[in-house]
């Protein structure tokens, strides 16, 4: 049975700090995938964010490592065996060091397929593919505080046009998810009459998330 999960206790924290980029060289397809890069000098549990080429699925991924060596590293949980053939890229360590405490609501919108009609003359019976997702989007309202600073770190953000690492941690079994993507946030406040002056961030994912039990 499946461990249901409740928007309580959501620690949500952003990229406060990424580290210089070190090159990788190599990525297996295997289950987990491991990266090639001379002297990374991360340590098991760090946070990296990915750019790569080839290997197009891993490109602006934020990953775990584990199983570190003077050289190579596993991407935790994230198996590379079906993906394609990785050609070059880069790693560059997140601190997660900013935390996000004034939101009430989180949605989140898009991520739906495109499908491909790959029906053939010879079908009765049409046939499609999946093909590209929609972009997919979290939206938050939060709490009007203009001098708290995640919010004040949401709006630089967007101000700079500056891609940021995110995770959701959630209070049920430790469970996390890993995101990249853009920020937008005026600070500009909201709300009605004898209600709280609330504001508005909305965050545009890059690539895709990644997931951890714990």
């Amino acid at each position: 049975m499946p461990t249901p999960t409740v928007w309580k206790n959501v620690a949500v924290a952003m990229q406060s700090v990424l580290a210089a980029a070190k090159t990788i060289t190599a990525i297996t397809k295997a289950s987990p995938g491991v990266a090639t890069s001379t002297a990374h000098g991360y340590s098991n549990g760090d946070v990296v964010f990915l750019t790569v080429s080839g290997m197009y699925q891993l490109n602006d991924k934020p990953v775990r490592v584990a199983n570190v060596t003077a050289n190579t590293f596993e991407l935790e949980g994230i198996d590379t065996t079906l993906f394609d053939t990785f050609s070059s890229g880069t790693a560059e360590k997140v601190t997660l060091g900013t935390s996000i405490t004034t939101a009430t609501t989180v949605s989140s919108s898009g991520g739906n397929f495109d499908f491909i009609d790959s029906t053939t003359i010879h079908a009765n019976a049409k046939s499609q593919l999946p093909g590209l997702p929609e972009a997919t989007t979290f939206t938050m309202d939060h709490i009007w505080d203009v001098t708290d600073t995640g919010l004040l770190a949401l709006k630089t953000a967007s101000d700079n046009q500056a891609k940021r690492v995110f995770q959701f941690t959630f209070g049920t079994g430790g469970k996390k998810m890993l995101f990249a993507g853009y920020v937008g946030c005026s600070l500009l406040p909201g709300g009605s009459a004898q209600q709280m002056v609330t504001t508005q961030s909305v965050i545009t994912m890059n690539g895709t998330p990644t997931y951890y039990g714990s």
